[in-house]
């Protein structure tokens, strides 16, 4: 377990790595709170600025609440007014009542002279009741339609970033802070209707005091300020802490979630995995909360310099109060009315400095929310550009260079130059590392090189519409992902904009070989594919990879990108899988295989040979095994391998038996 060093100047946190982060993730999950300029700014606020700031927070919070729904905002609006009013109309009523009751005459003249007051002061009551009521159910409306439309925002806003803006650690960490402001614009409409309201009846009661007696002002507000000053001191520590701690509360989350990983769950128990996740767990947890008691440590401790102020300003307000009275400056009614007054303006006050830290507080996270927006707006995929030839005859690659951000000393790609024929069955290949799949996810448009052009019958896809692009790919990658809904939806999600028709499913199912697959399922084609839910059903890795290709045949893209197709499946599988890519070639549509097997690009029609990053041969495969190059010699090292294993468990081979196939 880590220690906390407090740091005194920053009010933030020092903390030691412990072994879990250490061991588990490599180092501290921290985040610097420096990253953002703008964000520090927030931090450096103080209560005279964060009320100069309010208008703009109750006109977010507005505008939130008008973009969900006008007329229940309206209805809040509104509500809330008119409660500030009725308690103005209270106060005055209460002293009319009191005025009437301390005069001279018999008890039943004084009742009767308070009575028209009283009855004031209860029909203001009664409407009071009946605008709250408003309130409350109009916000009960409000609330989930701020956090929905919010939340639609933020993941619309992350889908529509370039690959590279994902796979960013600073804009990710955008995304971790920015996920909580759609629940923060959520608080935000309750606590804006609360700030409303307080402020209406502290209006009131403040207008009520100034007429009674101005000295009482000054004092009512003496009373309030130290809770605000607590109050903005400890959400500045909190918003700080937050956003330092946010990537580790997320790597124990993971560690958490792992447990209960379905997909895990096979190792946990074969391995005992399962204490060691625990045990790192309870470690990163404890971490969290050494940091949580420094925090809680620090809110009593400013707690109570806040408690002894409101006390002396409290016996100094009520102090005065006396000495009117003593002294004649004040009537007895007019006193009492100026404690009714003090009391509710003292409470008003308290609410309201409390709900706009609130409010100030969540308004920090739906900036994050606001800043994703601005971000991802940025590091959007472009929309438009130049259009594609209809039918192209190559795409070309001329000198492109790519490195993954991070690793530009060792770049993915070096001054790559090929071709890819439209209509044939193109091979890349080499070994682990060697940029295969990077070339493919360039020529799908998911990164832009940082040197070279890619080129579509002369049109440069860097200024392609990318949407126009990417219409044109197909991709079964590696790890393509395994959606855990139905069959249908894992086939038909390959383009979700068509409606997954019966007829179109099961043409791609039987392209991709999968019928058999989808035929031993409980429920055919609308069996889930989830074992975690009610009804759900597991795929084995061959399985899932027939379906893989089947959800690519379903696009029907021009160009279908196969990245180790055949990994899962056993020999006959395999054979079948080349069967129905040779024959998506057939019709015209281009294929890029990926594959580590390299007698499974035997009936390509050409082969580019990648190493460490560089071309470094192309060409068919009969041509590359008589030129004896990298190729060949990759080759041969597979048919060696392939002998070898077979040779002890083969029988002596009698004089007009075939030899063993190659790899």
């Amino acid at each position: 377990m880590s220690r906390i060093k407090p740091d005194a100047a920053r009010g933030a946190a020092e903390p030691v790595t412990s072994e879990s982060e250490e061991l588990l993730f490599g180092g501290p999950l921290r985040y610097d709170i420096g990253w953002s300029a703008h964000e520090d700014a927030f931090l450096q606020l103080s209560f005279r600025a964060m009320l100069t700031r309010l208008p703009a927070l109750l006109a977010s919070s507005f505008r939130l609440a008008r973009d969900a729904d006008r007329r229940a905002a309206g209805i809040v609006l509104a509500a809330e007014t008119g409660r500030g009013v009725a308690q103005a109309v209270t106060l005055l009523a209460a002293n009319s009542v009191l005025a009437r009751l301390v005069t001279g005459g018999s008890m039943a003249d004084r009742l009767r002279g308070a009575a028209p007051a009283l009855i004031a002061m209860a029909s203001v009551l009664f409407v009071a009741a009946l605008l709250r009521a408003a309130s409350t159910y109009a916000t009960g409306r409000l609330e989930p339609k701020v956090e929905r439309l919010a939340t639609e925002r933020y993941l619309e806003r992350a889908a529509a970033v370039e690959l590279s803006a994902i796979e960013d650690e600073a804009f990710h960490k955008l995304l971790d802070t920015a996920q909580y402001g759609a629940s923060s614009a959520r608080r935000m409409i309750s606590i804006a209707t609360r700030v409303v309201n307080a402020m209406i009846s502290l209006i009131a009661a403040a207008s009520v005091l100034t007429v009674l007696h101005p000295a009482l002002l000054p004092l009512l507000v003496t009373m309030t300020l130290p809770s605000a000053w607590s109050a903005l001191t400890i959400a500045r520590r909190r918003y700080r802490s937050f956003h330092v701690w946010v990537q580790h509360a997320r790597a124990g989350r993971l560690i958490s979630s792992l447990l209960i990983d379905t997909a895990a769950a096979p190792e946990i128990r074969v391995h005992g995995v399962g204490p060691f996740l625990l045990r790192h767990f309870r470690s990163m947890s404890q971490t969290q909360e050494a940091e949580q008691a420094r925090l809680a440590r620090l809110a009593a401790r400013t707690g109570l310099v806040a408690a002894a102020w409101t006390g002396l300003a409290t016996a100094a307000t009520y102090a005065t109060l006396g000495l009117l009275l003593l002294t004649g400056a004040m009537a007895l009614s007019v006193a009492g009315t100026a404690v009714i007054a003090i009391r509710t303006g003292s409470s008003s006050l308290d609410t309201l400095v409390l709900e706009i830290n609130s409010l100030h507080e969540d308004a920090l996270f739906v900036g994050d929310l606001e800043r994703l927006e601005v971000e991802a707006a940025r590091r959007a995929i472009p929309q438009g550009g130049t259009r594609l030839p209809p039918d192209p005859k190559e795409i070309r690659f001329e000198n492109v260079t790519f490195s993954y951000p991070g690793s530009a000393a060792r770049p993915a790609l070096t001054d790559v130059t090929l071709s890819v024929p439209m209509g044939r069955i193109v091979a890349l290949v080499g070994e682990n590392g060697s940029g295969k799949t990077t070339l493919v996810k360039l020529l799908a448009g998911l990164y832009a090189p940082q040197g070279g052009r890619i080129l579509w019958d002369g049109v440069d896809a860097a200024g392609a519409d990318r949407v126009q692009l990417a219409e044109r790919v197909a991709m079964v990658a590696q790890d393509f992902k395994r959606w855990p809904f139905t069959a249908r939806v894992n086939v038909g999600i390959g383009r979700p904009t068509y409606e997954p028709t019966e007829e179109r499913v099961t043409d791609a199912v039987s392209q991709a070989g999968a019928g058999d697959v989808v035929r031993d399922l409980p429920r055919g084609i609308d069996t889930l594919l989830a074992r975690a839910f009610s009804g759900g059903h597991e795929l084995s890795g061959g399985q899932w990879q027939r379906m893989g290709i089947a959800r690519a045949a379903y696009r029907r893209g021009r160009i279908l990108i196969v990245d180790e197709p055949t990994a899962a499946l056993d020999a006959r599988a395999e054979l079948e899988v080349f069967e129905k890519i040779r024959a998506l070639a057939g019709t015209g549509q281009t294929v890029i295989l990926i594959t580590h097997r390299l007698a499974s690009v035997r009936h390509a029609d050409l082969v580019h040979v990648l190493e460490q990053g560089r071309l470094v041969e192309s060409g068919s495969p009969e041509e590359l095994l008589t030129a004896g190059g990298v190729y060949a010699e990759l080759y041969r090292l597979q048919a060696d391998q392939f002998t070898r294993r077979a040779r002890p468990h083969s029988p002596a081979r009698s004089p007009g038996t075939r030899p063993s196939p190659s790899p």
